[in-house]
C-alpha cells in the first residue's frame, strides 16, 4: 500500500461507521489535534461533511474535491489521512482500476474518558501539549463535585413509570463504533530480520505475539528500529527464540540510561477525573488521598524506606500500568494490599492474579479497589475461620471504623507531608 500513488482524479466514498455528534467534533479539537494537528482534523471533519447529514454513505467524490476544499496538496491529503487511520478514526480501502476507488470508513473519536483512560493516547497526548496543558485539558472534562449531603435521591425506576411488553429488538441499528489505535506497523520487520545474523531467525522468532510486544516497546520507550533491532540482538537465544523478559528488562534499562527515568506513565498519579471527592477528613478519606495523589513508583518507594525500589518491582509496576493499562491508584492500593496479605513481599504472580481479577471486574478508583479487596479478604476469612486457622495481616482500611474515625493531628501531619513528598 506504501506504492500506491494518490492522484486528483481518484474516486473515494465515504461510508459512515458510528454516530457522530457535536460532542465529537469538540473531543477531536481538544484532544486530538494537539496529536495529529489541524490539518488531520480538517480532512476528518471535510469527509463528515461529505456525509451530508446522517447517512450511511455519500456519492462518490474525486480527490480533487479535497484538494479545492482544504487547499492541500495530494500529499498533505495522505499524510492526514494516514495521521487519522493511525489514530483509529479512518479506515481506508483501495480498489485499483482505469480510475482507481477509495472506501473512507469513519469512525467515532474515543469519549474523554476512554481517552485520558487509555495509556497510549494518554501519554502521548501528555508527551505533544506538556503537563501545564494537558492538566487544563483535564479539567476540561472532569466531573463536578457536587456535594449532596442532606439529599435523598427520589428518582424512579423505568418499571415504576412503564409497564413493560415484549417486542422484537431489530439488529440492523446504527451505534458507536471506535476503531481503535493501531501499534502493529511501527516497527519494520524486514529491516530487522535482515540486520540479524543469517540462520538465527526461524519461523518462531518473529511471532504475532513478539511484533506486537516489539511495537509496543518502540512506541511507549520511543525506540526506532536501529535501536530495537540491537535490543532484539541482547535477548535473542542461538535457537532464534527472543526472551521475552529479557527485551522488557533490555528496554527499560537502556530508556532510563539514555533518559534517566521510567515512562511517565509509572511516575503518574490518579487522572483527575477518577479521584474521589474532595473533603473527606475520616482516616480512609486521607488514606484514599494518599493512593490518589502518589505516584505508583514513589508509593513503592516508600515501601522501601525511601530507598529505590528493585528492578525486579519495578518491571511488575511497569506490566500493571503498561500492559494491563490499570490506574496508578488502583496499582497503590494493590501494592498495599498484597503487602500486608504476603508477608511483605511482592510476588509477581500473586500480584496478577490479583491484578487480573482487578481488571475484570474494570476496578478503576481507589475507593474501589478497597471496597473489593475488603469483600474478598471477608471470603477468604470466613473460609479460614471455618478451617480454625488465624487470618492474615489485613490492611488497616478493611476497619470499617476508620470511614468515622478524624484522625489525630499527628497521623494527619505525617500523611500531610507525604502527599506533599509525592506531589
Amino acid at each position: 500500500m506504501n506504492l500506491v500513488t494518490l492522484l486528483p482524479a481518484d474516486k473515494y466514498l465515504v461510508i459512515n461507521k458510528t454516530i457522530l455528534s457535536d460532542q465529537d467534533k469538540d473531543t477531536l479539537i481538544n484532544l486530538y489535534e494537539p496529536i495529529i494537528g489541524a490539518t488531520s482534523v480538517g480532512l476528518y471533519l471535510a469527509l463528515w461533511n461529505d456525509l451530508s447529514g446522517p447517512l450511511v454513505r455519500n456519492v462518490d467524490h474525486s480527490h480533487h474535491h479535497l484538494m479545492t476544499l482544504l487547499k492541500l496538496s495530494l500529499d498533505e491529503i495522505k499524510r492526514s489521512r494516514e495521521s487519522l487511520e493511525s489514530m483509529g478514526l479512518i479506515r481506508t480501502y483501495y480498489k485499483e482500476g482505469d480510475i482507481n476507488e477509495y472506501i473512507y470508513e469513519l469512525y467515532s473519536p474515543l469519549l474523554p474518558g476512554d481517552f485520558f483512560n487509555n495509556a497510549i493516547y494518554n501519554v502521548v497526548l501528555y508527551n505533544n501539549v506538556g503537563k501545564s496543558e494537558y492538566d487544563n485539558l483535564v479539567r476540561r472534562y472532569q466531573k463536578a463535585d457536587i456535594d449532596l449531603t442532606g439529599y435523598t435521591d427520589i428518582t424512579k425506576m423505568i418499571n415504576e413509570v412503564y409497564e413493560s411488553s415484549s417486542v422484537s429488538v431489530p439488529d440492523n441499528i446504527q451505534k458507536k463504533e471506535f476503531l481503535g489505535i493501531n501499534t502493529d506497523n511501527i516497527i519494520d520487520f524486514d529491516f530487522i530480520i535482515s540486520s540479524l545474523p543469517k540462520g538465527l531467525v526461524n519461523q518462531r522468532t518473529f511471532n504475532l505475539e513478539i511484533r506486537k510486544l516489539i511495537n509496543q516497546l518502540s512506541f511507549i520507550y520511543n525506540f526506532d528500529n536501529i535501536k530495537m533491532c540491537e535490543l532484539i540482538r541482547e535477548s535473542i537465544s542461538e535457537k532464534g527464540i527472543i526472551n521475552v523478559n529479557d527485551l522488557r528488562k533490555n528496554a527499560r534499562s537502556r530508556y532510563q540510561s539514555q533518559n534517566g527515568s521510567l515512562p511517565s506513565l509509572v511516575y503518574r498519579t490518579q487522572p483527575e477525573y477518577l479521584k474521589s471527592p474532595t473533603g473527606d477528613n475520616s482516616k480512609r478519606g486521607k488514606l484514599i488521598a494518599v493512593f490518589e495523589n502518589t505516584t505508583p513508583y514513589d508509593f513503592l518507594k516508600s515501601k522501601y524506606n525511601n530507598s529505590k525500589p528493585t528492578s525486579r518491582d519495578l518491571k511488575l509496576l511497569e506490566s500493571l500500568l503498561i500492559d494491563l493499562d490499570m490506574k496508578p491508584a488502583v496499582v497503590n492500593v494493590l501494592i498495599d494490599y498484597v503487602l500486608k496479605k504476603n508477608n511483605n513481599k511482592l510476588t509477581t504472580g500473586f500480584v496478577e492474579t490479583i491484578a487480573g481479577q482487578w481488571k475484570r471486574e474494570n476496578i478503576e478508583t481507589a475507593a474501589d479497589a478497597m471496597a473489593f479487596a475488603e469483600e474478598e479478604h471477608n471470603k477468604s476469612k470466613k473460609i479460614a475461620e471455618k478451617k480454625s486457622t488465624t487470618a492474615k495481616k489485613q490492611p488497616e482500611w478493611f476497619d470499617e471504623k476508620i470511614e468515622k474515625k478524624t484522625i489525630s493531628d499527628e497521623e494527619a501531619k505525617k500523611m500531610q507531608e507525604m502527599m506533599e513528598k509525592y506531589k
